[in-house]
């Protein structure tokens, strides 16, 4: 069995996610265990045991994306291939979104008929760039029957950022400033689940569910970047079950 969260959400029976963990695997070093990233310098044969081990625990393989922090889009299933894009979503059974992160904030969504899943990876520059608003425009549900969760990202107490990060946001949204506090010097503190909840909102769905794991504070659980570099992924994931 792999070590994963399954989201607390009232998402329709026919909805599956989960959400991996660190633990599981057979990685080593700053990957240990289970790290699911084939970009971050592990052993290619210790990603892909770790990947069938996910797999298991899956109606079909995973439809990886080529993440590049924008707001791109894509409809599953594709053709296998990953392409550059950093949210995906599906109305199709048994199709897997994921989106893979160490302290940048995964989102699952879906509408509350079942009938249509996604999952965005929304890291300070995606969000910044709308890539929540794009997946919510995306989706063949109106955002009013839409409900999201939040995975685990770097918590507010950690998530230390220059100016020019605050000003990505309050310069579109005055109100965001409620979302950063005060650090050393003209450094801010950034609230990645208040921002998301922010943007959710003002994008009409308003049922949004999560948040509160902080990657960079819990080392037995979380990969996180910021705290150590060079570290494996975790996989946020979600379909649609087609028993």
């Amino acid at each position: 069995m792999i070590d994963a969260l399954v989201p607390e959400w009232p998402a329709p029976v026919r909805v599956r996610a989960l959400q991996t963990r660190r633990g599981g695997g057979v990685s080593a070093g700053p990957f240990a265990t289970f790290n699911l990233g084939t970009h971050v310098g592990d052993c290619p044969d210790n990603v892909a045991c770790n990947r069938a081990r996910l797999r298991e625990a899956l109606p079909a393989s995973p439809q990886w994306l080529q993440q590049v922090h924008g707001r791109t889009v894509v409809r599953l299933p594709g053709d296998g291939a990953p392409v550059p894009a950093d949210a995906a979503w599906t109305d199709r059974t048994g199709t897997v979104c994921a989106v893979m992160t160490a302290d940048c904030l995964p989102v699952l969504l879906c509408s509350d008929d079942g009938d249509a899943v996604a999952a965005a990876h929304a890291g300070w520059r995606g969000l910044a760039a709308g890539v929540l608003e794009a997946t919510v425009d995306a989706m063949p549900a109106p955002p009013r029957r839409l409900m999201a969760w939040l995975g685990p990202a770097i918590g507010p107490a950690a998530f230390e950022v220059g100016p020019e990060v605050r000003a990505a946001f309050v310069d579109a949204d005055p109100d965001a400033a409620s979302c950063f506090h005060s650090g050393a010097g003209d450094r801010w503190l950034a609230d990645l689940f208040a921002l998301a909840r922010r943007r959710l909102l003002a994008a009409g769905v308003r049922a949004v569910f999560g948040g509160g794991h902080c990657t960079f504070s819990d080392p037995a659980q979380w990969f996180s970047f910021r705290r150590d570099g060079r570290c494996g992924r975790m996989a946020s994931l979600i379909w649609i079950d087609g028993d």
